[in-house]
């Protein structure tokens, strides 16, 4: 059984984190050289637990691994075995889930636009191998499996905000692959007795995020552009409205839900987000007065127009109650203050000499 962690005077996330500094767990982590799955790494490095992860850098980098080493220091990082491979390897998947306690379950191709490009390649990897990782678990005997749900399961449901209790149909590949996932967390609950549970995301942005590609997220795409008095492309007319999460904020909902002792909260899904909605050009705005009070030049012309993107929602926004409830989830940053965090990383790391050598 895992220990209560909330009784602890404090938030429920200074329990958790004072809970793990006394003791030792063996966690995988997948997709761990991608953006939010080498965050979950360092938090659970810099707390002293055993962390074994997993990427095939198909999204994910190996500067997102070195930039781990170097926050938490060699001791430290010695605590971590990673494994390069796909968790389309089955028996892959079975070796690095040998005597695992927690599996925190990022590995997915996450882009919108790349699914309705590559519905297949889509579909292996979030379906397919995220029922690999079920399987795995279930033969490991893991005591819990939290895994990257998503919020554009909500598809073409036009309430807001977004409760857990009411989907609609999905817009994109993507979006029914995450459904599906939260379907197959379900079935092994039931059918094998396998803990899981979903965190449906809602627009993740943070240091370490991905901002090449056709298929990278506005924020990053955003503050490239502005670094380099490039054009602000904007899909739409820029009042589309997004719930935008700051990673730190992530990672406390995956610490909170793999060591609740809540029992109605497992086998269940949660919206990990703010709470709050920011349009588009509201977003533009504070990224300008952001990157002005950092000294820095941006492009300050009128951001050029493009076609909506297909699969994309208008709006967004999370009703985070129940996470409050069962998780005691509490966000902790808003959108600038995320972003001031975040800003001097990508700063530091779109310079010309970083561009022209990418990770």
């Amino acid at each position: 059984m895992i220990a209560d962690i909330n009784d602890a005077q404090g938030s429920a996330m200074d329990g958790c984190t004072a809970r793990l500094q006394q003791t030792r767990f063996h966690w995988l982590v997948t997709g761990s050289a991608g953006f939010i799955g080498s965050h979950l790494v360092q938090a659970l490095l810099e707390l002293d637990q055993t962390v074994t992860s997993i990427d095939n850098f198909s999204t994910g980098h190996h500067a997102n691994l070195q930039e781990i080493t170097a926050a938490v220091g060699p001791d430290r990082a010695r605590s971590h075995r990673f494994i390069e491979g796909d968790i389309c390897d089955l028996a892959l998947c079975q070796r690095a889930t040998d005597k695992v306690d927690f599996i925190l379950h990022q590995a997915a191709l996450g882009s919108v636009p790349r699914s309705l490009d590559e519905p297949i390649t889509a579909n292996r990897s979030n379906v397919d191998g995220f029922l690999n990782i079920l399987v795995a678990s279930r033969d490991a005997g893991v005591r819990r499996v939290i895994y990257a749900a998503s919020s554009a399961v909500y598809g073409d449901y036009a309430g807001l905000p977004k409760n857990e209790q009411t989907i609609g149909r999905p817009l994109s590949p993507y979006a029914a692959t995450k459904y599906i996932n939260e379907l197959y967390a379900g079935v092994f609950a039931r059918c094998y007795g396998l803990s899981s549970i979903g965190l449906r995301y809602f627009n993740v942005f943070g240091a370490r995020q991905d901002w090449k590609g056709p298929y990278s997220a506005v924020i990053p795409r955003w503050i490239r552009a502005m670094l380099y008095g490039e054009p602000v492309i904007v899909n739409g007319d820029g009042e589309s409205t997004r719930d935008f999460c700051y990673v730190k904020d992530v990672v406390q909902a995956n610490l909170l839900a793999a060591t609740t002792s809540e029992r109605s909260a497992l086998n269940d899904v949660f919206n990990v987000a703010v709470g709050r909605r920011t349009s588009l050009i509201q977003l533009l705005s504070v990224l300008r007065c952001l990157l002005a009070e950092l000294g820095i030049a941006y492009a300050r012309s009128e951001p050029i127009h493009a076609p909506p993107r297909a699969g994309d929602v208008r709006h967004s926004q999370a009703d985070i109650s129940k996470a409050i409830a069962a998780l005691r989830y509490e966000p902790r940053y808003e959108l600038s203050q995320g972003l001031r965090e975040a800003l001097p990383w990508f700063v530091r790391n779109l310079t010309p000499e970083a561009l022209s050598n990418p990770f």
